[in-house]
C-alpha cells in the first residue's frame, strides 16, 4: 500500500459507508465484540457474587432466628409456623447458591470458551478476524480509492483553472474602465483570458474523463466491498445468537418461578402456617404448664423408725437410680462421677431427722424456709483439714457447696458411706461436697 493512498484512506470526506476508510468501523466491530465478551462475563461474575452474598445472609438469618425461636418462649403450632420462615430461608439460600454455580460453572464457562474459540489473538497485537477483515476491505477498495485520487487531482485543477479564468477575466474588464492603459496592455490581458478558458476547457475535460473512469469501476467495488462486509455480518451474527442464547440460558438459572423446589418451599410454608391453631397451642401449654399437669399431691405418711431414710420428693421422682460408689468413675473421663447423695449424708448433717415443707412452703433444710442448713452450724471440734479441688463442681442442691479447681476448703466432716463429706469454703459458707473432688494439701 502506497503512502499516498494511505492519506486517502485517513481523509474522509462524509460519514457515508461507501466513503475511503469508512469500512473501519465495520472492522473495528471484532475487537468490540470481544471486548462486549469480557463485559458479559464480568455482567454474571457479579450477578452470581449477589446470589452467593444473598444466600449467605439468608442462611446467617434463618440459623440465628431459629435459634431464637427454640430458646424463645413461643410454643406449639405458631412455633412450628414461626420456624417456619427460617426454614424458607434456608431452603432458599440452597437455591440460590446453585444459581450462583450455574452461572460461574455453565454460562461464564460456555461464554469463555466461545470466546476463546472465535477470537485469535495476533502475535503482534490484535485479532486475526479483524486482520482478516481489513484485508479484505482494503483489498475492494484500492482499485476505487485510486481512481477517486485522480478525480480529486482533476476536481482541484479544473477549479483552479476557473479561478484563474475568473482573475484574468476581472482584470481585463478593470482595464477597459480605465482610460491610461495602453492597447499592448489591454491586448495582454485579453490573449490571458483566452489562455484561461483554454485551461479550464482541458482541465474540464480531464475531469469528467476521470469520473467516467471512476464510475466505470464503482460497480465492481460495490460488490466487493458488499462481499466483504457480508462475511463481517455474519460473524457479528454468530456473536448475537451466541449471546441471545446465552441470555436465555442465565434466565432460566435466575428464574426461580420455574423451579418446583422453590414453589414446593412457599407451598410448605403457607401449608405449615395454616396448621397454626390456638386451641391446640391452648390445649398443649395447659397441660404442660398450667392446671392440666400431674401434680404428685401429699399424702399421709406412717412414722418410721428409720429416720435417714426420709428422703426428699426430689429423690422420690427418681427411684431408678442407684448408689454410685465413690471415687469410680464410669464414663472413662479423667473427672470423678459425683457420688449420689441420699437421704443418710443429708440426714447426718440436719438437726432434726425428720421435716415437712407445710410449715414455711420453701426450703425444707432451713427452719425458717430460708438460707443453708448448716449457716448456723460450727465446725466439728476434733476435724479440720484443709484440702484443695481438683476439679470444677457445682452444687445441685441449696445444701451443697461450689468451687472451681484449685479453690481451697476446710473440711470439717468425715466422708459419709455415700462418698459425701462437710465442708466450708473461704467465705464461710458451710455445706456438702464430693470427696473424690478434693485432695488434701500437704
Amino acid at each position: 500500500m502506497s503512502g499516498s493512498y494511505d492519506d486517502s484512506m485517513i481523509d474522509v470526506s462524509s460519514d457515508s459507508f461507501w466513503e475511503v476508510g469508512n469500512y473501519k468501523r465495520t472492522v473495528r466491530r471484532v475487537d468490540d465484540g470481544n471486548r462486549l465478551c469480557n463485559d458479559l462475563m464480568n455482567c454474571l461474575h457479579e450477578r452470581a457474587r449477589i446470589e452467593k452474598s444473598y444466600a449467605l445472609q439468608l442462611s446467617e438469618w434463618g440459623k440465628r432466628w431459629r435459634q431464637l425461636v427454640d430458646k424463645g418462649p413461643q410454643y406449639g403450632t405458631l412455633e412450628r409456623a414461626w420456624s417456619a420462615l427460617c426454614t424458607e430461608a434456608e431452603k432458599v439460600s440452597e437455591l440460590h447458591m446453585e444459581v450462583k454455580a450455574a452461572l460461574m460453572g455453565e454460562d461464564f464457562e460456555k461464554l469463555k470458551n466461545w470466546q476463546r474459540d472465535s477470537y485469535h489473538k495476533q502475535m503482534i497485537g490484535g485479532f486475526k478476524e479483524s486482520k482478516e477483515a481489513e484485508d479484505g476491505f482494503r483489498k475492494a477498495q484500492k482499485p476505487w480509492a485510486k481512481k477517486l485520487k485522480e478525480v480529486d487531482t482533476m476536481k482541484k485543477s479544473y477549479h483552479s483553472a476557473c479561478k484563474e479564468e475568473k482573475l484574468a477575466a476581472s482584470r481585463e474588464t478593470n482595464s477597459k474602465l480605465e482610460s491610461n492603459n495602453s492597447p499592448e496592455a489591454q491586448k495582454k490581458l485579453q490573449e490571458k483570458v483566452e489562455k484561461c478558458q483554454q485551461e479550464v476547457q482541458k482541465t474540464k475535460e480531464r475531469y469528467d474523463k476521470s469520473l467516467e473512469e471512476l464510475d466505470k469501476v464503482t460497480p465492481q467495488y460495490m460488490e466487493n466491498m458488499e462481499q466483504v462486509f457480508e462475511q463481517s455480518q455474519q460473524f457479528e451474527e454468530k456473536r448475537i445468537n451466541f449471546f441471545r442464547e446465552l441470555l436465555l440460558e442465565v434466565k432460566q438459572h435466575l428464574d426461580l418461578s420455574t423451579e418446583h423446589r422453590f414453589q414446593t418451599i412457599y407451598q410448605t410454608m403457607e401449608d405449615t402456617i395454616s396448621a397454626t391453631d390456638a386451641e391446640e397451642d391452648l390445649k398443649w401449654f395447659r397441660s404442660n404448664h398450667g392446671p392440666a399437669m400431674p401434680m404428685n399431691w401429699p399424702q399421709f405418711e406412717d412414722w418410721s423408725i428409720d429416720l435417714n431414710r426420709t428422703l426428699s420428693r426430689r429423690e422420690k421422682k427418681k427411684p431408678s437410680e442407684g448408689v454410685t460408689l465413690t471415687g469410680i468413675n464410669q464414663t472413662g473421663s479423667d473427672q470423678p462421677v459425683q457420688s449420689v447423695k441420699t437421704s443418710s449424708s443429708v440426714g447426718s448433717m440436719e438437726k432434726t431427722p425428720d421435716w415437712s415443707d407445710e410449715d414455711t412452703g420453701s426450703n425444707p433444710f432451713s427452719a425458717n424456709g430460708e438460707g443453708n442448713p448448716f449457716e448456723d452450724e460450727s465446725a466439728s471440734p476434733g476435724l479440720s483439714v484443709a484440702v484443695r479441688a481438683l476439679y470444677d463442681y457445682e452444687g445441685q442442691e441449696q445444701d451443697e457447696l461450689s468451687f472451681q479447681a484449685g479453690d481451697e476448703l476446710t473440711k470439717i466432716g468425715d466422708e459419709d458411706d455415700q462418698g459425701w463429706c462437710k465442708g466450708q469454703l473461704k467465705n464461710g459458707k458451710l455445706g456438702l461436697y464430693p470427696a473424690n473432688y478434693v485432695e488434701a494439701i500437704q
